[in-house]
């Protein structure tokens, strides 16, 4: 894709004239074919129209994820929501202060990424495609800069306390009015580099607030630096005036030394809470060896693959696309996209995911999915969507940020005007003081950074969070109901027997069952469709007439024309679905039905994952009831129920029964998470207070869930649970430490009894405290969920 260097914007690109626009790099972005590297088609129409912009258009919505560079607090994703949401065409926008990344949805028929791209460089942010290459070049130009103006300051700060000092330790009078002169035009000369290089950033972003009529955090910390560094330039020059009596170059680079230090390293911590995210975004190569006409290898870039393609993927690469080996035996990793930690071997015939790390040898590999086809692009996309999304309690801190600045505006000038008859040069210290330790940064990080920090350690456990206001309401979870099938039971199942009425025989029903279920998902029409597949029963090639799946009951469609011994609709799955008596000896059964009745039956064995019973040990240890609810025979289900430990096990139960049972438990004041397959069980996933889909086979973008467990572990949902509510804790810690801070800080502010300094010190703290109490959410494993 088109990817944007240092330099490349570095000018307003808005003002270019018309005869050089062909060297603005947002028009490159416009090409069609850019799109699909950092945007997903969503449906024609005007699906997402109506919740926010106007108009209601008919063209085709796109979903963009854009970072955006130099934020730096709430009112800055306000902002750049405001710009975006301005702009024709745009349905929606939604930008996070805490990953500093956002969702744009528009419409194609109305607008164009560079239009939405210009408004936003407006404002003073840059907007940068999330899978930009250049990205991570510009981010590290920048922290350099940053330590840069961070280190000119720290030295400065030294100097001038080494001649701020003497004037401490000394009474009036002791330091002849010379000296004392001469020590503050020093301090003066070392302020300079200070305020033109190290304060750069506070006063261009408060310029710009200026001219936007906006304002941001920047805001009241630039006006307290000007005012510092004015009051005390004019006490050093006019001794006997109105502020001559002292003068606060030392707090002046003191507070700008904390406040670069505290924004420097919540940018590192910030990175760190991300990393999941960035590692998966960044996962995939910029190239791979493809096989051409001739059989020669020739490196191409991974987005000139088609399907069909046969690469060569050498140890230590990425595996660009799913695909199908070839040729060669290795031992991949796929610990960040299925939670498996263990490599995996991967031999001929074997599929491999774009993604995962080839660790031993080469091997050939015949690609079957590329681009957004892949599960590694859906993984992502699901990763992007919950990194941008808003919690509710952040949301509400977002809107209280900018009353809050003005509010801190406002306090700075009653307390100024208070204090100015006694002493000016005192009410206007008093003012900066309120101005830098009354930052509304922390409370607008509190809920956000912790949430962040929590969905990328899930995320490395092998648990996607689709929405970050799903782990509040999984702290607050009391109920677990599991789905029985491919969820406490393993995905894949055996088929042991096959009963069939007279006239059919065994491969007959085989081979029209198999015709049946291979357009389903569902575990059991798997595994009858992969049976029929390993005995080389054959298929008939056309697809099902009036082919329908019901979820969580079966199948059905017209029979074959021309079949001798099926007639009119054919129903697969359980008995009641099929309208006949259950035919099964034992276990797990699926039925097969025409106008005549009963056709067959299939007998297939299920068994408990390995870790059903810890798992379900370890919710009840945390205080969480279980139950079973299936829809499979109701002695099926109290059997595999009680080797769970499940005491509370239903069967015989379609999904509206299954929605009408937890209904019940939440009208009994019980807050319930539900365990599915993400499919079949989607209404019961939508009724739930919160949902897990459950299994590798799910397709991602498919799945209706809050959460998607991608590998085969059951513990990850007690893991997601405990997380949840430590998440919730650090939040509200978080929360408490913001408002206490506020609440202790501007009273001795006002009061005068908070230099600036100490002010600038509090408020760089404050964000740092915040983000390192997020951080302590990456420490707990999954392995620890089931120790007791």
């Amino acid at each position: 894709m088109t990817t944007f260097g240092p330099a490349s914007l570095s000018h307003p690109v808005g003002d270019v004239p018309a005869s050089r626009q062909d060297g603005d790099p947002f028009l490159l972005l416009d090409d069609a074919d850019e799109w699909p590297a950092f945007s997903r088609r969503l449906q024609a129409g005007a699906g997402a129209a109506g919740k926010e912009g106007a108009g209601t258009g008919t063209g085709t919505l796109w979903e963009s994820t854009v970072v955006f560079e130099g934020m730096h607090c709430a009112a800055c994703a306000g902002t750049i929501e405001e710009a975006l949401r301005r702009v024709p065409g745009v349905r929606q926008a939604e930008v996070s202060a805490a990953s500093h990344r956002g969702r744009v949805v528009w419409e194609e028929g109305a607008t164009r990424p560079s239009k939405w791209m210009r408004a936003v460089l407006g404002t003073g942010y840059r907007p940068v495609p999330a899978h930009d290459a250049f990205a991570s070049e510009r981010r590290r130009a920048e922290t350099r800069k940053m330590l840069w103006r961070m280190g000119v300051a720290g030295v400065c700060m030294m100097q001038v306390m080494m001649y701020a000092t003497p004037t401490y330790f000394t009474a009036p009078g002791e330091i002849e009015a010379n000296t004392v002169h001469l020590l503050r035009w020093a301090q003066w000369v070392l302020s300079i580099p200070v305020v033109l290089f190290s304060c750069t950033p506070f006063f261009r972003n408060a310029w710009l607030d200026l001219k936007l009529r906006r304002i941001s955090m920047d805001m009241p910390v630039a006006l307290a630096m000007l005012i510092t560094f004015i009051v005390s330039t004019l006490g050093t020059f006019e001794p006997e005036g109105v502020f001559g009596h002292e003068v606060y170059f030392d707090s002046l680079t003191m507070f700008v030394f904390f406040l670069l230090t505290g924004r420097w390293l919540e940018l590192r911590l910030r990175d760190r809470t991300a990393g999941a995210l960035e590692a998966l975004m960044h996962r995939l190569p910029d190239s791979v060896e493809r096989q051409e006409a001739g059989g020669a290898w020739q490196r191409v870039a991974v987005r000139r693959l088609r399907v069909g393609d046969v690469v060569r993927v050498l140890p230590g690469e990425t595996f660009p696309a799913d695909g199908l080996v070839l040729r060669g035996q290795t031992l991949v990793d796929e610990a960040l996209l299925t939670g498996e930690s263990t490599p995996l071997a991967r031999g001929e015939a074997s599929r491999v995911i774009a993604g995962s790390h080839n660790l031993a040898a080469p091997v050939e590999v015949r690609v079957e999915q590329v681009g957004d086809g892949t599960r590694y692009a859906q993984i992502v996309a699901l990763m992007e969507t919950a990194s941008t999304s808003k919690p509710r309690i952040a949301r509400l801190a977002d809107r209280m940020a900018r009353p809050f600045l003005v509010g801190v505006l406002l306090a700075a000038g009653g307390a100024c005007a208070w204090w100015w008859p006694q002493d000016p040069g005192h009410a206007l210290m008093i003012t900066v003081a309120i101005l830098v330790v009354t930052c509304p940064c922390a409370l607008s990080l509190a809920t956000p950074a912790a949430m962040l920090a929590s969905a990328g350690h899930l995320a490395r456990g092998g648990v996607l969070v689709r929405r970050l206001q799903a782990l509040e309401a999984a702290a607050a979870v009391d109920t677990v109901v599991f789905d029985k099938t491919g969820t406490l039971t393993r995905d894949a199942f055996v088929l042991e027997a096959v009963r069939t009425r007279e006239g059919v025989t065994r491969e007959q029903a085989l081979a029209l069952a198999a015709w049946m279920a291979r357009g389903s998902l569902h575990p059991v029409s798997r595994a009858i469709a992969t049976h029929a597949a390993a005995e080389g029963v054959r298929v008939p090639a056309e697809w099902p007439a009036n082919w329908h799946e019901a979820a969580g009951q079966g199948v059905s469609a017209q029979a074959p024309a021309g079949s001798a011994f099926a007639q009119g609709d054919l129903r697969l799955g359980s008995a009641r679905f099929c309208g006949v008596p259950s035919h099964a000896t034992s276990g797990l059964a699926s039925h097969l039905s025409d106008d005549e009745g009963w056709l067959a039956t299939f007998e297939l064995t299920e068994d408990l994952r390995a870790d059903a019973v810890t798992t379900v040990a370890a919710l009840r240890q945390a205080g969480v009831q279980v139950r079973l609810l299936s829809g499979d025979r109701p002695e099926a289900a109290s059997r595999l129920g009680q080797a769970a430990g499940i005491d509370d096990a239903r069967g015989g139960l379609a999904p509206a029964d299954k929605l009408s049972a937890l209904q019940e438990a939440q009208q009994g004041g019980r807050r319930v998470a539900m365990v599915g397959d993400g499919l079949n069980d989607g209404p019961v996933l939508a009724g739930a207070n919160v949902s897990f889909a459950f299994g590798r086979a799910v397709p991602l973008a498919q799945a209706q869930s809050d959460f998607v467990v991608l590998g085969e572990q059951l513990k990850s949902v007690a893991f997601t649970l405990r997380q949840s509510r430590k998440t919730m804790r650090v939040v509200r810690q978080n929360l408490a430490w913001a408002a206490g801070y506020n609440a202790v800080g501007i009273p001795l502010a006002m009061m005068g009894w908070m230099p600036a300094w100490a002010a600038g010190l509090g408020m760089a703290a404050s964000s740092l405290l915040v983000v390192l109490n997020a951080l302590r959410l990456s420490s707990t494993g999954l392995e620890g969920v089931t120790e007791h």
